[in-house]
């Protein structure tokens, strides 16, 4: 559109001088009062060289998995005693194994360095605001870091990755640390409930 005719009413239209941005059309004439019909890509883009890596996302990572040491001091011999056909003899156990200090620990540390993650995820979204990382991922899904996902640490990641071209390193630190716990967890409860099993009385 060029110039629009009296009977276009008001609104933005395309500047006749300039096809890059809109123009404000009053009913009768232009005006003065500009803007860009779109807003540019390279809005959300950081300047170049803009660091992505900080010690806060990477307690963001790690920190979650301090309380897998915990999960080996569940041993076989909590055990001792369990008998499959005898009710009372499989809730003492029971009682016995989620009052014991490795399964506490276990439980609230898990709370505890969530909580850490919600802090840290905080901080690291602070920095990178601070380093010129325009809308960064928002430190709120840190939260889910108190059940346990990584919401925060793969969701920044990517959203970082989209600002910056950089940060991808940290979701596949995530995912290789998830896999391993993954593997290691799994082995270890195997171990668990085949001790378990030995220790129960046998029948002929």
């Amino acid at each position: 559109m060029t110039t629009p005719a009296g009977s276009t009413p008001a609104g933005w239209y395309t500047d006749p001088e300039n096809a890059q941005r809109n123009r404000w059309w009053d009913g009768t004439k232009w005006t003065e009062n500009f803007s860009d019909p779109y807003a540019p890509a390279a809005a959300l883009k950081a300047p170049e060289g803009t660091r992505v890596y900080n010690l806060w996302i990477w307690l963001v990572v790690v920190v979650p998995y301090l309380s897998l040491p915990f999960l080996f001091a569940l041993l076989p011999g909590m055990f001792a005693g369990m008998n499959v056909s005898d009710p009372d003899s499989a809730t003492r156990v029971q009682l016995q194994l989620m009052t014991s200090p490795a399964f506490v620990l276990l439980s609230l540390s898990g709370w505890v360095l969530g909580a850490l993650v919600v802090l840290f995820s905080w901080l690291d979204w602070r920095w990178l605001k601070a380093a010129g990382v325009p809308k960064p991922f928002h430190w709120a899904w840190g939260f889910f870091g108190l059940a346990g996902y990584p919401v925060y640490a793969i969701g920044r990641a990517v959203v970082t990755n989209r600002r910056t071209g950089k940060g991808l390193a940290v979701m596949w630190v995530v995912i290789a640390i998830i896999v391993l716990t993954f593997i290691v967890t799994i082995s270890w409860v195997g171990f668990l409930v085949a001790g378990m099993v030995a220790q129960m009385p046998t029948y002929n």
